[in-house]
């Protein structure tokens, strides 16, 4: 049993939309620590999306 319960871990937000969601999203996302590529699959994946909805008043996120 432990004796003390383990630290809170802080998840820091995706640079570029500044959301801590997208980063637990990208983190999911990861296949063997391959961070950088989940980065790039979602902000493609975001950019179709955008695309896709230029007239709507919502963004792409």
């Amino acid at each position: 049993m432990r004796k003390a319960k383990p630290k809170k871990r802080v998840i820091l937000p995706d640079p570029v939309y500044n959301d801590q969601k997208v980063s637990k999203f990208v983190n999911h996302l990861m296949y063997d620590g391959k961070k950088n590529i989940s980065y790039e699959i979602f902000y493609d994946a975001i950019n179709t999306v955008g695309e896709k909805m230029k007239n709507e008043e919502k963004s792409a996120l």
